[in-house]
């Protein structure tokens, strides 16, 4: 009988049983559902205490317990990730899956941006058609509304200010996390860090940036005003495409400080660096993003 236990012959790493999967998966649900009762909750005034007490409007305790569940899922999966890498596990073989795996996993990410760009070019170019939309009940005034882009009241933002510095704020972030993994390649490990920390600065500065962005329309009413009653489609689009870049900003971010963290442990080789190089990528997709939003969202159609 041959030995359960015998080293493979094969270069395939056949990954141990993992909690992660199931883990990740539960804490997701719970998280989607807290994010719903706290916007709007999901149990009337009149019910009893406890059952307001969890699922009432306004409640963010089921979706921050979701939350924790997934960074604590992300920590300890990655982790484990990274010493499966550090005890040789990851072979040229596997490497070559990472790589695919990252791969498909930036193309799905294309494709979540596609669909917001191509709701903001339907609304943008096809405007004008919008004043044919049937006058069923309530739709007769907003059809007005949609008619022009951008909606009459609208008052949109000056892209050659705040979304102008965000854009060389990404450029410049761009040629300096290509620096630092060029001097991982050639072995100079200071060279790396310093272009790592100079990454990650800017990348809180661009959010810090968006924030304060965010802030000024909402404390202005740019988009949400007596004017621009019923073309609220604008702020939607506006919202959640450059929000969602601004999620993927926040979470390229944390990827590099982690390759940052990783590389003052001594971790990470000329030889061997995925980690950081899939970061590279995701940070460089997160830039071409930004490019179109700036081309497109603020000053196309701006």
């Amino acid at each position: 009988m041959a030995d359960a236990h015998a080293a493979p012959h094969h270069d395939y790493h056949l990954v141990n049983p993992s909690p992660w999967p199931l883990v990740s998966s539960i804490a997701v649900t719970i998280m989607m559902i807290g994010a719903v009762v706290w916007m709007k909750g999901l149990a009337p005034a009149d019910s009893d205490a406890v059952t307001a007490a969890l699922f009432g409007p306004g409640k963010a305790a089921l979706f921050f317990a979701g939350f924790a569940g997934v960074l604590l899922s992300m920590f300890g999966w990655w982790a484990d990730v990274i010493k499966e890498s550090r005890g040789g596990d990851h072979t040229p073989v596997v490497q070559i899956g990472l790589r695919y795996g990252m791969m498909l996993f930036i193309a799905s990410e294309v494709m979540f941006f596609a669909a917001f760009f191509w709701m903001f070019f339907d609304m943008a170019v096809f405007n004008e058609m919008r004043t044919e939309i049937p006058a069923i009940a309530g739709w007769t005034d907003t059809a007005a509304a949609w008619s022009t882009w951008p909606p009459k009241g609208i008052e949109v933002l000056d892209a050659w200010q705040l979304p102008l510095l965000n854009t060389v704020i990404l450029l410049l972030s761009g040629t300096t996390v290509t620096w630092a993994h060029h001097a991982l390649q050639v072995g100079d490990r200071q060279a790396a860090k310093t272009g790592l920390i100079i990454t990650v600065v800017l990348g809180v500065l661009f959010t810090a940036v968006q924030i304060y962005e965010y802030q000024h329309i909402l404390h202005e009413n740019l988009f949400f005003n007596a004017e621009a009653a019923n073309s609220g489609l604008y702020g939607s689009i506006f919202f959640m495409a450059t929000g969602f870049h601004g999620f993927h900003v926040l979470i390229g971010t944390i990827f590099l400080l982690v390759c940052l963290l990783r590389l003052m442990a001594g971790q990470m080789s000329p030889e061997k660096h995925f980690g950081f190089e899939a970061a590279a990528w995701y940070w460089h997709f997160v830039d071409v993003v930004w490019l179109f939003l700036f081309a497109f969202v603020y000053v196309t159609f701006g």
